[in-house]
This record gives C-alpha cells, sequence and structure tokens, in this order.
C-alpha cells in the first residue's frame, strides 16, 4: 500500500524564517509528493513570495489568495492539492529530516480502523533558533494519544498541525479547518474528527520544531478572541445533560479556559495595556455566566476591581503560579 503527501505551509510576512522552513521540508528522507506555499495576503512588499520563489524549480507551488487567517490558508492548500495525506507546516516552525517517514509509517499497516492522524512529540525553540525546551510535551499532563472524550475536552490538546500527518479521507469528512478561528482552529478539527470516530496514534519523539517568538500567533489579541469563539462553539456542541450528571460548560469548559484568561489579565496589567485588560475582563464576565451563583461572584468581582489602577498594581505583583492558584479560590 502506497500513500501520497503534500506538505502545505501557510505563509503572511514569514520572510525572517520561510526559507528554513522550505529546506527543512527538501531535507526529508521521505519527499513530499506535492510542496505548496499559501500567502496569505501578506503586506510585506513580496519579501516572503520571493524567497519561495526561488525553489519553485524544486517542485514548490506559490499559491496567493485574500488574507483570512491560517486556517482559511490551510484549507485552500488542501483542495489545491490532490495527496492522500496531508502534512502541515508553519512558516516559523521545522521539521526534522525523518518527520515525514516516521509519521507515515502507521498510514501503510493494514488496519480496518480508520486512522484520522498521526503525530508527535516535538521540541521548542525561541526567536533565535535557541533550543529551550527537549520533548515539550513529556512536561504537559495532556493524554496522548487521545482516547477519551473528556481528554479532548478539559484542556488544550497539544496536537501541533506541523507535528502531524493528517488523512485527506478525514480532514474533509469534517470540512477541513473552521476559518472563523484564528486560534484553536487545531484543538477545533482534531476534536471533530476524533468524535466522527477517527482514530490517532502518537509517536513520543520529537519530530518537529516549534518556534516560540514574539511574533507567534499563540500570544495576540486574536488569539484571546478566537478562544472565546471556540468556547462558546464547545458550549453548543456539548450542552449540559443533566440526566447523566454532565455538566460540561461548568465542570470542563470555564476550568480551562479561565487559566488562560487569568494569564491574559495579568500580562495586560503588568504591560499597562488597557485594551488586553478590558478583553480579559469581558472574557471573564462570559465565563462566569456558566458557574452557579457562587462561584459566579468572585470572577466578576475580579473582572470589575481589575479595571482599577490600584488593583492593577497588585495584579502585577502576583507570581507566575497566581493563574493556578486564582482558579483554586474561584472554586472553578
Amino acid at each position: 500500500m502506497s500513500e501520497t503527501i503534500v506538505a502545505i505551509i501557510p505563509l503572511y510576512n514569514g520572510a525572517k524564517y520561510i526559507r528554513s522552513a522550505i529546506e527543512s521540508i527538501l531535507a526529508q528522507g521521505r519527499q513530499p509528493d506535492e510542496i505548496v506555499i499559501v500567502d496569505d495576503g501578506s503586506t510585506d512588499n513580496g519579501e516572503g513570495a520571493a524567497i519561495v520563489s526561488e525553489f519553485t524549480d524544486k517542485r514548490v507551488k506559490l499559491l496567493s489568495k485574500e488574507n483570512g487567517g491560517q486556517g482559511s490558508a490551510r484549507n485552500f492548500g488542501v483542495r489545491h492539492s490532490t495527496a492522500d495525506l496531508i502534512a502541515f507546516l508553519d512558516q516559523d516552525d521545522l521539521w526534522y529530516a525523518h518527520h515525514l517517514e516516521e509519521l507515515e509509517k502507521p498510514f501503510l499497516q493494514n488496519s480496518r480502523l480508520p486512522l484520522g492522524w498521526v503525530y508527535s512529540n516535538l521540541d521548542e525553540i525561541n526567536g533565535r533558533g535557541q533550543m529551550v525546551c527537549h520533548s515539550y510535551l513529556d512536561i504537559e499532563t495532556n493524554e496522548h494519544p487521545k482516547r477519551t472524550l473528556i481528554g479532548c475536552l478539559k484542556q488544550d490538546m497539544f496536537i501541533l498541525p506541523g507535528a502531524s500527518l493528517i488523512s485527506r479521507e478525514a480532514f474533509e469528512a469534517v470540512g477541513g479547518f473552521d476559518e472563523q478561528f484564528m486560534g484553536y482552529e487545531d484543538d477545533d478539527l482534531f476534536l471533530r474528527m476524533f468524535c466522527q470516530g477517527y482514530r490517532n496514534i502518537f509517536i513520543d519523539q520529537p519530530l518537529t520544531i516549534w518556534r516560540i517568538h514574539a511574533g507567534s500567533t499563540s500570544y495576540g489579541r486574536l488569539m484571546a478572541q478566537s478562544r472565546m469563539r471556540y468556547f462558546t462553539k464547545l458550549v453548543a456542541m456539548f450542552p449540559d445533560d443533566p440526566q447523566l450528571s454532565r455538566f460540561y460548560a461548568r465542570q470542563y469548559f470555564v476550568p480551562r479556559f479561565v487559566r488562560s484568561v487569568v494569564a491574559d489579565l495579568r500580562s495586560g496589567m503588568s504591560l499597562n495595556d488597557h485594551e488586553r485588560v478590558e478583553i480579559a475582563c469581558s472574557h471573564l464576565w462570559q465565563l462566569s455566566g456558566h458557574l452557579s451563583a457562587r462561584r459566579k461572584l468572585p470572577l466578576r468581582m475580579l473582572a470589575v476591581i481589575s479595571r482599577r489602577p490600584v488593583v492593577g498594581r497588585m495584579v502585577r505583583m502576583l507570581p507566575r503560579g497566581a493563574a493556578n492558584r486564582l482558579r483554586i479560590i474561584f472554586g472553578v
């Protein structure tokens, strides 16, 4: 049994790192059958696209579209490819040379169970390329591979598209990425594939290099807004079921997202970023609406008083573990 693979990179103002990303694809022991770069409406006067054009004689295809976010660019790349398996890579990340070879192996084995995706551990580097963490997923408490719905819902999934190889059948069965998200679109995709019955396999060795830097989407306001859109979608997808004593929003979704929102609040106060503080406070208020009156009050009090400068000075003094302690205090 043979499979074909397409490598897809969404490009947005990525001149600084795109060359290294493409070179890591071309260095693969198992070469992809297609390489597609999607320029998602970059505003860098064509700098990134010019670098990509240097590789067009090496099977690299450059496409362009209006800006719509990573999910939109990835979907566009999939639609303009034909391979059986889809390998995404972000413009600032890298693959180790055996990335595709290892991720492809489970797809080559005969199985009657539908395999949706294979994913791996990863190493983290900073913006200068310095190693920050080996086998990053080892320090997280997430379930790998994904075996239970609750395991997918109660915390971030930590499945990077760039560390995954995805079945086109599974990807298309769930409609690809939800383009309303500019953050959490990966969790949403893999959750929907899991719910559709597709299996997943985890390879516990780093095959991907994940670069985290100041410009990463993980730390922007768009991520904060997208987080709450995803929260709203989850609440709609999994309504409470009192007969089975399943209260998804208050048991899983609020505790999951309140930690990130409180971290955003603390960061906004530290930076005197009033817009970020306002966004975090409004999100705390939204999250609290899914709690009982007793548990709702502390979050709403925090949202109200955090807008006051004196409280801002106090929160800036909180230690790094403050978000976890606040979660315990609030009982969510």
